[in-house]
């Protein structure tokens, strides 16, 4: 009996060990045979956005999910999602990955296989430049109207802070537009964002950013035990000095 026992386990062991093998090769397969990968992101400039009169993705991600679909020897084709659903349209196979300047955090490692760190971030306070001054500390903030994007590392920042009054919205970039028309005080959005969208020239030229809440860094969700996360950090490896050294002076980033 002992050794009937024991070779089934022994043959639940080999099935779990080919299961997961066939899990990990799959979305690299998968993407191959139908010659693109799908990348989900939202409108989130520098990372990924449109320039004004084009339908193409350019940004920081878009050039870089390119670079990569390259090397994959396959076409990007971009998606924009709903960021609080992003690891369930993940799951669901709706996209490929989450690639939009996506904070590493244990919720992330928790729903998706993450990448390397790529970039630096931050999350900042975001204000009208004629106010922003006056916030010197998270506490001096407490009595503010916020705007922030469902599901964002702002989000969590002033649910942190002990903020009461908060309204999630669908992006940053609505949070900005709520800032800008009076109808919320502040933001807290990644600087990455900020030092793009806001201040003289830019298209929020009365915004500006304010007090840091955190830094952080940015990373690309797969599919739990995708192939792809190793082939990505295996890219990222060759091209850090060079094509991703170039992407970053670009759209004056930090790499991690």
């Amino acid at each position: 009996m002992k050794k009937i026992i024991a070779l089934l386990m022994t043959l639940a062991l080999l099935v779990a060990c080919f299961a997961g093998c066939g899990a990990a090769d799959a979305d690299s397969a998968a993407i191959k045979e139908n010659g693109k990968i799908i990348v989900g992101i939202t409108d989130y400039a520098p990372m990924d956005y449109k320039e004004k009169g084009s339908d193409e993705w350019t940004g920081f991600d878009a050039e870089f999910a390119r670079l990569f679909a390259k090397e994959l020897g396959v076409e990007a084709e971009f998606i924009e999602i709903d960021w609080d659903n992003k690891f369930i349209e993940l799951e669901a196979g709706t996209i490929d990955c989450v690639w939009n300047g996506m904070t590493i955090t244990d919720e992330a490692k928790a729903n998706a296989s993450v990448s390397n760190p790529y970039v630096r971030n931050a999350q900042v306070l975001v204000m009208k430049a004629d106010k922003v001054a006056a916030i010197t500390k998270a506490e001096d903030a407490k009595d503010l109207k916020f705007a922030v994007e469902k599901g964002s590392a702002g989000a969590d920042c002033a649910k942190d802070a002990g903020y009461k009054n908060i309204t999630e919205v669908d992006t940053q970039s609505t949070a900005l537009m709520e800032v800008e028309a009076g109808t919320a005080d502040a933001t807290i959005i990644d600087i990455t964002m900020a030092n793009a969208m806001t201040g003289a020239g830019t298209s929020y030229a009365d915004l500006a950013k304010g007090i840091e809440y955190s830094s952080e860094e940015y990373g690309v969700a797969f599919r739990k035990d995708s192939d792809l996360t190793k082939m990505l950090n295996d890219f990222m490896a060759k091209i850090k000095d060079t094509d991703l050294k170039a992407l970053a002076e670009k759209y004056e980033l930090t790499l991690a």
